[in-house]
Formats: structure tokens, C-alpha cells, sequence
């Protein structure tokens, strides 16, 4: 049975979603409704049309850029709502020595089958994670993205216990990240973890407001100011973004 995976964007030569030089698959269809979110249009479940061997035909196109770090990373959206394809995917790509990453909100985990399984299946050909904690408190994150955060810090302590390389990200937002010691409490989180070789504070921006706009959604956030160097210092001080882990 060939998977076939619902596609939003490419990026040939990403640069900041993992190791190296990457080929970036943006998939489409993402069921968190973060309220600061600059790829809005990206929530919207579509039709599949791609096939992975299609997309990895595509990539291989610039594998000569990628150098020894570089490869394919698939974000979003999300991409745990595209498992099958993602599978398939990062599979084909293993068997071509590339190395994979996987860009997560890490939302739809559950330990439940057959869900668990394919994760069980996607983790033995991914290389590398990158979990967006939004929030290290659950009603703070329920109130950002429509969604509690226990499935999220599940799948974090489930990649602990596999040994799977992860980076964390976070984003910075002025009124939410910072109130009642929250960035503490995830830098807490973060060191309870053995798996984590980096720590990356994305600050808030407004670039992606008029997506919400062309789209005749209002933005939830409008008001809301980009956060200060000094806040943006403070919160990479409290995580050690800077420090290998």
C-alpha cells in the first residue's frame, strides 16, 4: 500500500529546523490552535497527493548541499497526523543514508494502539526530535493551543527512555512564558531529561499575522508585543540554551 502524504510547503535549504543544510517537508493539517501561530494556513486537513517515493526523489536533488550534517526534516503543521506517510518517508530516506529529523509538537502521543506502535516504528528511522514545549503549564498551554500538555510531556519522558536525541523549543511569549516562574519550571523539566542536546527560545513574532487576516480570521494575539533582548537574555540564561547538553 502506498502512503500518500498531504504537503503544504518545501524548503530546500532550511537552515534552522536541525543539523546542516535541510530539505524542509511542511505537512499539512495540524490540530492545536496556538494562538500565536505564523503558519495558520497550515491547519487545514487536505486531500494526500504526494507519495514519499515522489517527495525523496524531489530531496535527493540537493542531497550534494546537505554536507555530513545536513538532511531531511518534516515539520508542519503537524506531522505525527501524517504517521503512516512520515514512516514511509523517513524510511526510504534511511535506506539512502540521510540523516531524518522530525519537527513535533509531539500533540497527538497517546500510549494507546495501534498509535503507539507506529510511533515505536517512526523513532527507529528518525534521528533527531524537535519537541515544541509551548508550555510547561497545562492550563497555560490549554489556553495558547486548545490542548493540556500531559501528552506532550509523555512523549518527551517516552523519548527519554528510548535514548532519542532531542532538541526542545520553546516560544517566548510576553504575559505567558515568563508568569509564575514557567520558564524555571521547563528549565527543571529540561534538566530531569538525559536525552536533550540543546535548548532553542524562539521569540514571538508578528510576521505570520497576515496569514490570519487573508484567511478573515482574527488574530488572537493582536496587542501582544514582541518580547525585549533583555526578556530573550533572561529566558536563554534560565534554559542554557547555550550550553551543550
Amino acid at each position: 500500500m502506498v502512503n500518500l502524504g498531504a504537503i503544504h510547503s518545501i524548503e530546500t535549504f532550511g537552515s534552522v529546523d536541525g543539523p546542516g543544510v535541510r530539505f524542509v517537508i511542511f505537512l499539512q493539517g495540524c490540530s492545536m490552535r496556538c494562538k500565536f501561530c505564523h503558519n495558520v494556513d497550515t491547519w487545514k486537513t487536505q486531500t494526500p497527493t504526494t507519495s514519499a517515493h515522489e517527495l525523496l526523489k524531489k530531496a535527493l536533488r540537493y542531497r550534494s548541499y546537505w554536507g555530513k550534517s545536513g538532511g531531511i526534516t518534516v515539520s508542519g503543521g503537524e506531522p505525527l497526523l501524517q504517521i503512516d506517510f512520515l514512516i514511509e518517508l523517513f524510511t526510504l530516506a534511511k535506506e539512502s543514508g540521510i540523516h531524518t529529523t522530525l519537527d513535533t509538537s509531539g500533540q497527538p502521543f497517546t500510549y494507546d494502539e495501534p498509535y503507539f506502535s507506529k510511533i515505536e516504528a517512526l523513532m527507529k528511522v528518525t534521528d533527531l526530535v524537535l519537541l515544541d514545549i509551548k508550555s510547561i503549564d497545562s492550563k497555560a498551554h490549554q489556553d495558547l493551543t486548545g490542548h493540556g500538555n500531559e501528552n506532550i510531556l509523555s512523549f518527551a519522558w517516552y523519548l527519554d527512555s528510548i535514548h532519542k536525541p532531542v532538541w526542545i523549543r520553546h516560544v517566548l511569549v510576553p504575559g505567558y512564558s515568563e508568569v509564575e516562574g514557567r520558564l524555571v519550571r521547563l528549565a527543571d523539566f529540561v534538566d530531569s531529561l538525559a536525552n536533550v542536546e540543546r535548548v532553542e527560545v524562539l521569540p514571538y513574532h508578528t510576521l505570520g499575522v497576515y496569514k490570519w487576516k487573508e484567511l478573515g480570521m482574527p488574530y488572537p494575539f493582536e496587542g501582544v508585543k514582541e518580547p525585549s533582548q533583555e526578556m530573550i537574555e533572561e529566558a536563554n540564561q534560565i534554559l542554557r540554551t547555550s550550553e551543550n547538553r
